[in-house]
């Protein structure tokens, strides 16, 4: 039986592991922290948790967390755990980080990007950008993949991979629901501005942009640059993410969906569907759903991909990375059925 804290356990992230954990066999969260609320009862900030657990709030304490636990989640806003998360790695001990703060390997690129970075760049080299889709967790600091991040690699990693498709011509038009926003009330979140609407938004100028570049790059050296939007859209959660690229002259449709079924094989939480996926597919699981279509007119393949943002998204993907890491069953603690 591991024992984990949870950093950030008020917001939506945090409480997502904390559902997640409380029916995983093998592990016990022995210890969860805020900003605030220290000495306070879980149940008495979130009523729907009554008795169910008696964690209180505890104080961050780094010393505390490693003597007491066996791995640490921070399910923190960026430019929390850049701070707070030197001692773990510095100790080699093992931390699945959900924010954006060691995602990139550059420290340049967070400069432009997230502009609130103060890391060093021995400490980007220490962290592992893992999708848990795609082979398996090996280093201590795992930097778990953004929402939109993680739809789009696992839609372009087949193709990308095996050369399949012209990666001058990428377009990626994606819309998340309002939980990908966080807990802090803005303008654009405010119900009023929310409801019957869809609006886009960080045209451009998204912070999951670089962490995708810096991914197929990896899979593909020919990469450059990619079409990349963002949209909100009126649900509580869910990504759905399209993808649009030229498919190269010497494949067909059969050839391509081949490859993306071999691709995720063995991998139980990525599913290549025969039909285009609905977001109700996936809500409340771990899944990404993926369907694809081709044009032989404009030779265009269209690829479809859908997840939950606060669990393939977010904490799901996260618990997918501890179980490889720990030697668990990746599945474990993790078989949701769809919400409907």
């Amino acid at each position: 039986m591991k024992k984990i804290a949870i950093v950030g356990i008020t917001g939506y992230s945090g409480l997502e592991l904390l559902r997640i954990f409380y029916g995983h066999p093998e592990v016990e969260v022995a210890k969860v922290c805020a900003t605030s609320h220290y000495g306070e009862k879980l149940s008495e900030l979130f009523p729907q948790l009554e008795n169910l657990t008696d964690l209180t709030v505890s104080e961050f304490n780094d010393e505390k967390i490693m003597a007491e636990c066996d791995a640490v989640f921070f399910a923190t806003s960026s430019g929390v755990s850049q701070n707070l998360a030197l001692a773990f790695i510095d100790a080699d001990f093992p931390v699945i980080d959900l924010s954006g703060d060691f995602r990139l390997n550059k420290v340049e690129t967070y400069e432009k990007w997230y502009k609130n970075t103060n890391v060093k760049n021995e400490y980007l080299l220490k962290s592992e950008y893992h999708l848990a889709d795609i082979g398996k967790a090996s280093g201590n600091y795992i930097a778990n993949p953004g929402c939109y991040a993680t739809a789009t690699l696992l839609a372009l990693y087949p193709s990308v991979k095996n050369e399949m498709i012209d990666l001058n011509s990428i377009i990626v038009d994606a819309k998340s629901g309002l939980s990908g926003a966080g807990k802090t009330l803005s303008e654009s979140s405010h119900f009023v501005n929310v409801a019957d609407n869809m609006s886009m938004y960080k045209v451009n100028a998204h912070q999951h942009i670089p962490e995708i570049a810096q991914q197929l790059k990896i899979w593909n050296p020919n990469f450059q640059a990619l079409q990349f939007s963002t949209s909100l859209i009126p649900v509580s959660r869910g990504i759905f993410v399209s993808t649009y690229a030229k498919v190269v002259s010497n494949f067909d449709i059969d050839q391509i969906r081949r490859a993306y079924v071999q691709a995720f094989l063995d991998k139980p939480f990525v599913r290549i569907r025969r039909q285009m996926p609905q977001l109700s597919d996936v809500i409340g699981t771990n899944f990404c759903d993926i369907g694809l279509a081709y044009n032989p007119v404009t030779n265009v393949l269209s690829i479809v991909s859908v997840i939950d943002n606060l669990m393939k998204g977010s904490a799901g993907q996260a618990v997918q990375n501890f179980n490889q890491l720990f030697g668990y069953d990746e599945s474990l603690g993790l078989n949701f059925l769809p919400r409907r």
